[in-house]
């Protein structure tokens, strides 16, 4: 029995050899992916729409990145340490860093990132790196100081929030106008080859990588398909290992995540926490009745949405801050899908119906990312249609919706938003009086203003006691539901869905998101 035993094991142990041997990573290949829309550009901190975030994650880089649990990961810093009392955070900078074009990363680069770079053109991160001062210790040292604690700083460090862009070409340019913007120099592990319009974005090894042996694949591709079904069909034939977010129906993820070959997952988006919702004009009538905006509230059946629109990748939104988060607060008004309240509220304004049942006119832009958003525009329409609202859609590219986001030029106008790991960095952006810069999207576009929420957001930053900051946050919610800010409507649940030969695409907090510097490919069969 003994000797039986152990010839039984040896054979179980057999097989774990072959398979670990099998699931080793293989050096090579192409990965290809889908990517809608074509972004009107790829450097993080200029573009942030999130065609343009998937591909410039992979050439750029942060001091940090983030597990699933959302704890900080080192990058470009290889350890850091935080003051006692929180005021200085000291970080100490990888030595064998080179910029793709070949010249050193140092302190420097990091001095002009976040001392003038991210807090001039970076909507969510001007707000956060304004209040600290950056100075340079030696080449590889750098230190934020603040005059107050603000307990957030250290999950700013993200690529996405705070990419490191190479000073020595930057340092004295128009940030915007740069013509290195249409050709990225970063320090990930993959380097721009070509932007072809209308095909394709192609991503190249980094064969100086400052992680041996990374990454493992030769090259990316992303590639332009405008037509839904046909990016659908090149995931079911594995003609791209990879889709998600807005490349993908959520109708055909659903679908697609359980055929053979090919698996689905919603890990990846713990850092963004993305909520969907409709934007007003608030510095134009109707739109600056908070009476017009809680019977738009009422008017839509978010349920609808949730089920029928996001295919239940979606949860009903409640407020401002995403119900992960251990802030949420769900003890606020809430806004039933409900005609009549709708109505009188309306009648309340004195918006009375004419002799056609019309008691206003209004434009909403849609979000030009796909089927999905067409419908959820098309939605609104109709909803809004049966209490008196005249809804007239329009439409753009991708670039121009968000020239017209941040020039302020909209109704209405429908988006997503990442709220991030902690409302002082990626909630406030959207409601403090201060950060309504024109020409600035994903800032506070809309013009709302209300100095006690200001005041709140503002001491809940700096707080240190965690109790206290959940007490601020959940009047700010209060307050912000309470005046329908914004038309809240659903927390976004983005599948990503991949070829079963395609490893280590999602391994952390940042998901698809991610650098790609461990993924790899099996060999074809």
């Amino acid at each position: 029995m003994k000797r039986l035993l152990q010839h039984l094991l040896a054979l179980l142990l057999g097989g774990w050899v072959v398979l670990a041997a099998a699931q080793a990573p293989v050096r090579g290949g192409a990965l290809q992916s889908t990517l809608w829309p074509e972004p009107p550009g790829i450097v993080p901190g200029m573009f942030l729409q999130s065609p343009a975030l998937l591909p410039g994650t992979k050439i750029f880089e942060s001091l940090l990145t983030y597990d699933f649990g959302l704890a900080p990961q080192p990058m470009l810093a290889e350890s850091w340490t935080i003051a006692p009392d929180g005021r200085k955070y000291t970080f100490k900078l990888r030595r064998n860093v080179k910029w793709h074009d070949g010249k050193p990363f140092t302190a420097d680069d990091v001095l002009f990132t976040f001392g003038e770079y991210l807090v001039d053109v970076h909507p969510r991160s001007k707000a956060v790196f304004q209040r600290t001062k950056v100075s340079k210790v030696d080449d590889y040292t750098v230190e934020f100081a603040l005059e107050k604690p603000f307990a957030p700083l250290i999950r700013s460090f993200d690529t996405i929030g705070a990419p490191v862009l190479p000073a020595h070409i930057y340092k004295g340019t128009d940030f915007r106008k740069n013509p290195a913007n249409a050709n990225p120099v970063g320090t990930g592990p993959f380097k721009f080859k070509e932007w072809k319009r209308g095909e394709y974005i192609h991503l190249v090894r980094n064969a100086d990588y400052w992680r041996a042996g990374l990454p493992y694949l030769d090259e990316i591709y992303y590639r332009f398909i405008p037509d839904a079904a046909s990016r659908a069909l090149g995931i079911e034939s594995q003609q791209f290992q990879i889709a998600t977010q807005n490349d993908l129906e959520l109708r055909d993820a659903a679908r697609l995540s359980k055929m053979p070959g090919l698996e689905g997952t919603a890990k990846g988006w713990e850092w963004g926490s993305p909520i969907a919702w409709i934007e007003m004009n608030l510095r134009q009538a109707p739109f600056n009745d908070r009476r017009f905006r809680q019977a738009v509230m009422h008017a839509l059946d978010r349920n609808q949405f949730r089920d029928t629109i996001f295919s239940g990748f979606a949860k009903v939104a409640t407020g401002p801050i995403h119900s992960s988060s251990p802030y949420y607060e769900p003890a606020v008004r809430a806004y039933d899908f409900n005609i009549a309240k709708a109505e009188a509220l309306l009648d309340e304004m004195g918006l009375k119906k004419d002799a056609n049942g019309i008691r206003a006119r209004v434009k909403l832009l849609g979000l030009p990312y796909g089927e999905v958003w067409n419908r959820a525009a098309e939605s609104t329409r109709q909803a809004l249609r049966r209490v008196g609202i005249e809804v007239v859609l329009e439409s753009t590219d991708a670039a121009g919706w968000v020239a017209r986001l941040g020039n302020w030029d909209f109704e209405m106008i429908m988006t997503f938003l990442t709220t991030l790991s902690d409302p002082a960095l990626g909630v406030s952006r959207t409601f403090i009086t201060e950060n309504q810069r024109k020409g600035v999207p994903f800032s506070n576009e809309s013009g709302y203003s209300n100095p006690k929420v200001d005041a709140l957001f503002a001491e809940a930053a700096s707080a240190t006691d965690d109790g206290k900051r959940k007490q601020l946050y959940s009047e700010v919610q209060k307050l912000l539901v309470e005046d329908a800010a914004v038309i809240w409507l659903v927390e976004l649940q983005w599948p990503t869905v991949m070829s079963r030969r395609l490893h280590n695409a999602v391994i952390n907090g940042m998901g698809p998101n991610g650098n790609f510097a461990e993924a790899w490919l099996e060999k074809a069969r």
